[in-house]
C-alpha cells in the first residue's frame, strides 16, 4: 500500500508551530511580540565597513593566529613579548598591540594576536613599509619563523556599538567568539548585536566586536573577559534573565553557518590582563 502524508488543517499548523516556538527558544509573549516591529533591516545602502564601524576613519584592526611548534611556545612567547615592546617604544610607527594570547581551550599551542593601526590602511602601509626595511625586524621573523608550524592573518573594523578595547590588569581569562556569516547577512547582525549588547555589559566583561575586511570574510569576533570558567557560566547565564536577550540570540542563529569559541591566557606582555 502506497504511504499516505496527513496534512494538517492551516490554523492547526500554525498553532503547532507557535507552541514549539514557545518551547524551544524561550520566548516571553512580550519579546515575540515586539520582534514583529524591531527586527526589519532596511535595504543597503553602502557598503556595510561605512554603515557598521565607528567612522569612516576608524582605526584599522589586525588578529594574527599562529600555531607555534609545542616546543618552541615559551621561546615564542619570549620573542613576541621583545618585539612588541619596542614597537610600542617607537613612536615612528603608528601601532599598537592590543592583547596578545595563547589559547587555553580550542587550537592547542596556538598564539593570537590583536594590533591597532591608527589611522587606518596608511597606517598599516606606512608601517609595513618601515618594517620591511628594518633589519632587526626582518631577522625576528626569520627566527620566529623557525618556531611556527602555520600562521594567518585578517584585517578588521571595529563595530561602532561595542566598547573600545583598553588595557586591563588582571588576572583574566579571555574568550574570543568566532561567527562565520551567510554572505549579505552582516548588516542584520550589526542590527541585532547593537540591541543585544546591552544584555552583556553590567559585568564589564566586553572588550570589544570586529568584522573582517580582508582574510576570511563575513566573519565576526566577539572578545570577552572573565575572571574564570565559573564567572564566564553565571554572567552568561544571567543574559537569559534580561527580557530581550532570548529575541536577539534568536535572530542572529539563522545568520550563521558555523562558530567557534576559544578560551585564551593573557601573554605577560599583553595590554590586556
Amino acid at each position: 500500500m502506497a504511504a499516505t502524508c496527513s496534512i494538517l488543517p492551516k490554523g492547526q499548523l500554525l498553532y503547532r508551530n507557535a507552541v514549539k516556538l514557545q518551547v524551544t527558544r524561550r520566548f516571553s509573549d512580550k519579546g515575540w511580540f515586539q520582534s514583529m516591529f524591531v527586527h526589519k533591516v532596511e535595504a543597503r545602502k553602502d557598503a556595510h565597513s561605512n554603515l557598521l564601524s565607528k567612522s569612516e576613519t576608524s582605526d584599522l584592526y589586525k588578529m594574527q593566529f599562529h600555531n607555534v611548534k609545542p616546543e618552541c611556545l615559551e621561546a615564542y612567547n619570549n620573542l613576541e613579548a621583545e618585539v612588541q615592546s619596542k614597537l610600542h617604544l617607537d613612536q615612528d610607527y603608528p601601532c599598537e598591540v592590543v592583547g596578545s594570547w595563547n589559547t587555553w581551550y580550542g587550537d592547542q599551542d596556538q598564539a593570537v594576536h590583536l594590533w591597532r593601526y591608527t589611522g587606518g590602511y596608511p597606517a598599516l602601509t606606512e608601517c609595513l613599509t618601515k618594517l620591511n626595511n628594518n633589519k632587526e625586524y626582518m631577522q625576528f621573523r626569520k627566527e620566529r619563523s623557525k618556531m611556527l608550524v602555520s600562521r594567518r592573518n585578517q584585517l578588521l573594523l571595529e563595530f561602532s556599538f561595542w566598547n573600545e578595547p583598553t588595557p586591563r590588569s588582571g588576572p583574566n581569562i579571555y574568550e574570543m567568539r568566532s561567527y562565520k556569516l551567510k554572505p549579505g547577512t552582516m548588516i542584520e547582525w550589526g542590527n541585532h548585536w547593537a540591541r543585544a549588547i546591552k544584555h552583556r555589559q553590567e559585568n564589564d566583561e566586553a572588550i570589544g566586536g570586529f568584522f573582517s575586511q580582508i582574510g576570511d570574510l563575513y566573519e565576526v569576533h566577539h572578545l570577552w573577559a572573565y575572571k574564570d570558567l565559573q564567572s564566564r557560566e553565571e554572567t552568561r547565564n544571567s543574559a537569559w534573565q534580561k527580557e530581550g536577550w532570548d529575541s536577539s540570540v534568536y535572530y542572529t542563529v539563522p545568520l550563521i553557518r558555523s562558530m567557534e569559541s576559544r578560551i585564551m591566557i593573557p601573554t605577560k606582555s599583553s595590554p590586556l590582563q
